[in-house]
C-alpha cells in the first residue's frame, strides 16, 4: 500500500535524496522547501498520505506547522526528522499527535517502516471518518420526534418511560423505535447505543 509522502525540509539536496529513495519504494513524493509552502498548498487528505517533516527550518518550524495543521483539522500523520535530538521537542511533538520521530542521518529501512505505519494509520483514520459521516447522515434522516425517542432509549430507558416523558403512548414509542432501527440500519438496541456513543449523543 503505497501513497503520497509530503516532504518538508529546507535542505534541497536532502529533499532530492529522499525523493529518489521514496519513489524507488513506490511512493508519490511532493516536496516543499518550507512549512509555509505546505500550508499554502493545503495537501489533499483524500488519499493515503503522510508528512515527513524537518524540525528546524527558517521561518515556521516543524512543530509550529504541526500545531497549525491540527487547528485546520488535518488528519495527515506526521513523521518528524531532525538532525538534533532534543528530548523536550520530541516529547511535545509526540504528545501533540506526531506519529514518529527519527534522527538524521536516518536508516532507509527505518524510514520506510515509519512511513508505511504512518500511512496505514491515515487509512484507518479516513475509514473511521467515512463511517462517522455515514452515521451522521443516517441520524439526520430522523424526524425531530424520532430523534427525541432515540435519545431517550439509548440511555437505557424503557418504552414506558419514553412514553411518559414525551406524553405519548407505549404503542407509538414502539412504532417510532421500529422506524429508528430501520433508518439507523441496526438490529439491536446495543448497536444503537454504540452509534449514539460514537456520535457523541450520550456525552
Amino acid at each position: 500500500m503505497a501513497g503520497i509522502v509530503h516532504v518538508v525540509d529546507d535542505d534541497a539536496s536532502f529533499r532530492t535524496t529522499i525523493q529518489g529513495l521514496l519513489e524507488a519504494a513506490g511512493y508519490r513524493v511532493l516536496t516543499y522547501s518550507s512549512a509555509q509552502q505546505l500550508l499554502d498548498q493545503q495537501p489533499d487528505e483524500n488519499g493515503a498520505a503522510c508528512i515527513l517533516l524537518d524540525v528546524r527550518m527558517p521561518g515556521m518550524s516543524g512543530p509550529e506547522l504541526q500545531s497549525r495543521l491540527t487547528e485546520f483539522g488535518s488528519t495527515l500523520p506526521i513523521v518528524f526528522l531532525t538532525g538534533y535530538a532534543d528530548i523536550t521537542v520530541t516529547v511535545k511533538a509526540i504528545k501533540a499527535g506526531a506519529h514518529d520521530f527519527l534522527i538524521k542521518p536516518v536508516n532507509s529501512d527505518e524510514l520506510l517502516k515509519a512511513l508505511e505505519k504512518a500511512i496505514a494509520r491515515h487509512e484507518t483514520v479516513r475509514a473511521l471518518k467515512g463511517e462517522l459521516e455515514a452515521l451522521r447522515s443516517r441520524l439526520s434522516t430522523l424526524t425531530p420526534r424520532q430523534r427525541q425517542v432515540f435519545e431517550i432509549i439509548v440511555r437505557g430507558k424503557t418504552n414506558k418511560h419514553a412514553a411518559r416523558e414525551l406524553g405519548s403512548t407505549e404503542r407509538t414509542i414502539k412504532a417510532h423505535r421500529q422506524v429508528i432501527m430501520e433508518k439507523m440500519n441496526v438490529q439491536s438496541l446495543a448497536q444503537l447505543v454504540i452509534i449514539a456513543e460514537r456520535l457523541g449523543v450520550l456525552a
